[in-house]
């Protein structure tokens, strides 16, 4: 629901802020590889290089 609310899309550490973990390198990077895993599952899309948004609903 945190990419949900956002109307321009987030970047990781955003992400990391919105959830309430620590936004070190290693959370960062952790946050990062999982939202990337769920572009590649069609979740989430990266319009920009590092901006996440969820995906349409699929019908």
């Amino acid at each position: 629901a945190v990419l949900g609310t956002s109307t321009t899309g987030m970047r990781a550490k955003d992400v990391c802020l919105a959830l309430d973990i620590e936004p070190l390198h290693k959370n960062v990077e952790g946050t990062r590889a999982k939202l990337k895993r769920l572009v590649n599952r069609k979740l989430v899309t990266e319009s920009e290089t590092g901006i996440f948004t969820l995906a349409p609903k699929r019908t």
